[in-house]
């Protein structure tokens, strides 16, 4: 079967101390599928459960989704940081096949983790897709999100 590229939406907030336990965030730890935090590398995100999964979108729709969770949190960010990518850049980079990848500090001494990641996945192109069923047919461009009031439909 032929996979249509898309990009799975996984979205983490929570206790920073949680990224300092490098085992479970690793593939081999026998806690890695249960554990909350991110994983260590970008790609093993699509060996989580498909339950992590906020969204699967086109690079349009994935753009607007990772700028309206950027803006949900913007008040809570601490420290400083660079400018996040752009719309535009966002667009671009998912086209060429790239994941984005964000992190940032929130009051409280949380976690913001936004990851846009490609999937077939260049880098791990073994690793299966971790919801085949929500696009089959290579080209229909159609993709679904849990997170409400998106519409990712190209």
């Amino acid at each position: 079967m032929t996979r249509t590229p898309h990009h799975h939406a996984y979205l983490w907030v929570g206790n920073g101390r949680a990224l300092l336990k490098d085992g479970p965030r690793r593939p081999v730890h026998p806690e890695f599928r249960t554990a909350d935090a991110p994983p260590l590398e970008c790609a093993h995100w699509l060996l989580k459960p498909a339950t992590r999964i906020a969204g699967t979108f086109a690079p349009e729709p994935a753009a607007d989704w990772y700028d309206a969770q950027i803006a949900q949190y913007a008040d809570a960010v601490t420290g400083s940081y660079g400018p996040a990518p752009g719309r535009a850049e966002i667009i671009r980079s998912l086209t060429a096949g790239n994941d984005i990848v964000g992190g940032w500090w929130l009051t409280g001494g949380r976690f913001l983790s936004l990851n846009l990641i490609a999937c077939p996945h260049r880098v791990r192109p073994d690793y299966p897709c971790p919801h085949p069923h929500r696009h089959r047919a290579a080209g229909d461009g159609e993709f679904e999100s849990r997170a409400a009031g998106w519409a990712a439909v190209r």
